[in-house]
């Protein structure tokens, strides 16, 4: 079953519709999208976590278009994980880093707090 659009002509592959398949097609294209748009516009320090969903959804993406694949979104989570990996090694490592930086700085604030109470009760 094919539709012939101004585009070109759009066949089902192994979906059972060509509906079928546009609707797998657009729904896997909008989480890419929405989670493209989010990671390239966050400023949190966390925002690489948000590579594992969006690697997740490109992966079911090529499943979507290869016509080639039999079963969609199944295997998907075993093909990311060396990329999902490395990736969350990196946040752990950040997250790692970024709470011994604080414990450093509340340090630091306690001694300065310290001085300051000095100063203001003048008891040099």
């Amino acid at each position: 079953m094919a539709w012939d659009t101004v585009f070109g002509t759009v066949e089902a592959g192994n979906f059972g519709s060509v509906q079928a398949f546009m609707h797998a097609l657009f729904t896997k294209i909008t989480f890419v999208l929405i989670t493209s748009i989010w990671f390239v516009t966050s400023r949190n320090w966390w925002k690489y976590a948000i590579l594992v969903p969006l690697t997740m959804f490109l992966f079911q993406l090529s499943g979507v278009v290869n016509h080639q694949i039999q079963f969609i979104d199944e295997f998907d989570f075993f093909y990311s994980i060396p990329v999902i990996i490395p990736i969350l090694l990196l946040l752990i490592f950040i997250s790692y880093r970024i709470s011994k930086r604080n414990a450093i700085a509340e340090a630091l604030n306690a001694d300065a707090n310290e001085e300051v109470k000095k100063l203001i009760s003048d008891d040099l």
